[in-house]
């Protein structure tokens, strides 16, 4: 896997001097979501790590994709879960988006994380909250050791119980917590949960809980900022990392 690890990358933003670029599954503002072609656009643009979402296929695959049913992105119909890897395959992940990107699947995690390798761009894994995320979690843990990649990957997701079961099963693996809204206090939200990182919504980010987590030896990064005002706004509050759906637009403001 990637020689950055998440260490590594954290250590990046103090010296670049700027929040860190997460193309928020790629780049989706301009290619299919969660497709390699999004995941390769968002390197191109400059992104310090790739965000994705995964569900497991019939037969036990872990693909790359963010809703549980497939009408919305793709040519199929029905849920992920139902349908084998082969059937997934069949499916145009691209054309929905544009004609351009007719004839692009859906990935595989196993792809993209060689594909990250190669590359050497850390990879944020999400995890829905849905009845088969323990059998979810556990093929990601499986998949991850196999890879050696776990120190290049961060697992992230709105259930708590989550990032609380990774971290006692694999203490040494980053993990964060995402949530919408501003916590009382957002530092004992991710220490419940034993998590290195928290995710809000961006527009509940506030400079006064970004430092409360710093001073608690955790990072802060952000999600869903897309406008130059709505980017603007984050860095402005100080995080450490921002995922945006175009880090374009993202990496124009910081120059």
């Amino acid at each position: 896997m990637p020689s950055m690890s998440f260490p590594d990358l954290m250590s990046k933003k103090e010296s670049l001097g700027r929040p860190l670029i997460m193309g928020h599954r790629g780049a989706m503002g301009h290619a299919p979501e969660n497709t390699l072609a999004s995941f390769k656009l968002a390197h191109e643009m400059g992104v310090d790590a790739v965000e994705l979402d995964v569900h497991l296929s019939a037969d036990g695959v872990l693909v790359v994709h963010h809703d549980e049913t497939l009408e919305r992105t793709t040519s199929g119909n029905g849920e992920i879960s139902a349908m084998t890897l082969e059937q997934l395959r069949q499916l145009d992940a691209g054309a929905k988006f544009s004609k351009d990107y007719a004839g692009e699947r859906i990935p595989t995690l196993e792809e993209v994380l060689t594909w990250a390798k190669g590359v050497e761009l850390p990879v944020v894994i999400e995890f829905k909250r849905n009845p088969n995320v323990r059998a979810i979690v556990e093929a990601a843990i499986g998949l991850v050791e196999r890879m050696q990649a776990g120190a290049d990957v961060a697992f992230i997701s709105f259930d708590h119980f989550v990032p609380a079961g990774l971290k006692q099963a694999r203490p040494q693996w980053t993990t964060g917590v995402l949530y919408v809204g501003r916590p009382v206090d957002p530092v004992a939200l991710a220490a419940s949960a034993g998590a290195d990182g928290l995710l809000p919504n961006f527009y509940f980010v506030e400079q006064e809980d970004v430092a409360r987590a710093h001073a608690a030896q955790k990072w802060v990064g952000c999600w869903a900022p897309n406008s130059e005002r709505e980017l603007g706004y984050a860095i402005s509050q100080g995080v450490d990392m921002i995922g945006t759906n175009f880090p374009d637009r993202l990496q124009a403001l910081l120059k």
